[in-house]
């Protein structure tokens, strides 16, 4: 068993978050607890609390580390796009692929709770920088909305393609023919664009 000063405190973050990132790559979390992510890299529970705070708090840093993963893929769908309306729907499809391609670190995202704990700064940043990007496309493509009207409909949309890329990850569309993901967000996003320029 590794002592703590084996290691420096990033290293134990960044070698627990890598062994946490694998196991989500083929496990759902609830398979996961404390003792099994210190038997992972060779240490004892007690060091992770030390480190982390707590299990949720570590949990926590893995949805922070999914995040920015995903952050940083929806930047490059939105910057390689030749128009807002594009770039939109870039961006739901970044969503759909990215849970599909990493079903049990995209679930966690919304599986995982602070038990009453109060959301650190740190992770409402990384939600407000996504949440950001769609109302700034929004804004761009329909410039006579108001900030309250962009808000609204950037969480409409939201939570369409949510619910679309949830029930394809969970394969619970319950359709006798195949449905495709990005069909069903094509005809969500067609509906409101049409809408926005009648």
């Amino acid at each position: 068993m590794a002592r703590r000063n084996d290691h420096t405190r990033e290293e134990l973050v960044s070698m627990t978050l890598e062994q946490v990132k694998n196991f989500l790559d083929q496990h759902p979390h609830h398979e996961l607890s404390l003792r099994k992510v210190a038997a992972m890299i060779g240490y004892v529970p007690s060091t992770l609390v030390n480190v982390f705070g707590n299990y949720n708090l570590l949990l926590l840093h893995a949805v922070a580390q999914t995040l920015d993963e995903l952050f940083q893929q929806a930047e490059l769908c939105v910057r390689d796009s030749t128009s807002s309306q594009q770039a939109l729907r870039n961006l739901a499809f970044c969503y759909l692929n990215f849970a599909t391609a990493h079903p049990y670190r995209w679930q966690l995202i919304f599986q995982h709770t602070m038990n009453g704990e109060d959301l650190p700064e740190w992770q409402t940043d990384r939600i407000d920088n996504m949440t950001g990007m769609l109302e700034a496309l929004i804004g761009q493509i329909n410039s006579d909305m108001s900030d309250k009207q962009v808000l609204e409909a950037s969480r409409v949309i939201w939570a369409g393609v949510h619910g679309i890329t949830l029930l394809t990850v969970d394969d619970k569309l319950f359709t006798s023919s195949p449905v495709d993901g990005k069909a069903l967000i094509n005809n969500l996003l067609d509906t409101y664009l049409n809408s926005w320029h009648k």
